[in-house]
């Protein structure tokens, strides 16, 4: 039983971790295109921050969505068996 606890533990740090690791790596190489992009043609600024923002939220829930699935684990985990 602490066996299986430790480890979901262990899985839903490393869920976390490598999805906020990911997600700034991702929205880091985003922005930086970004701010290459509206140097190069600064009349598509607006067009280009509006795409920007969508996809920082999509990465972003991305994210999120990896991080309630290791709260699942972490507080409702399925894989301990419950004797009543």
């Amino acid at each position: 039983m602490e066996h299986v606890l430790g480890f979901v533990a262990l899985a839903a740090g490393l869920i976390i971790g490598l999805g906020a690791v990911g997600a700034c790596i991702g929205i880091g190489i985003m922005g930086s295109k970004y701010l290459e992009s509206a140097a190069r043609q600064p009349e598509l600024m607006n067009e280009l921050q509006t795409k920007m923002f969508l996809l920082a939220g999509l990465i972003d829930a991305a994210f999120l969505i990896g991080v309630g699935i290791a709260m699942m684990f972490a507080f409702a985990n399925p894989f301990v068996l419950k004797i009543a």
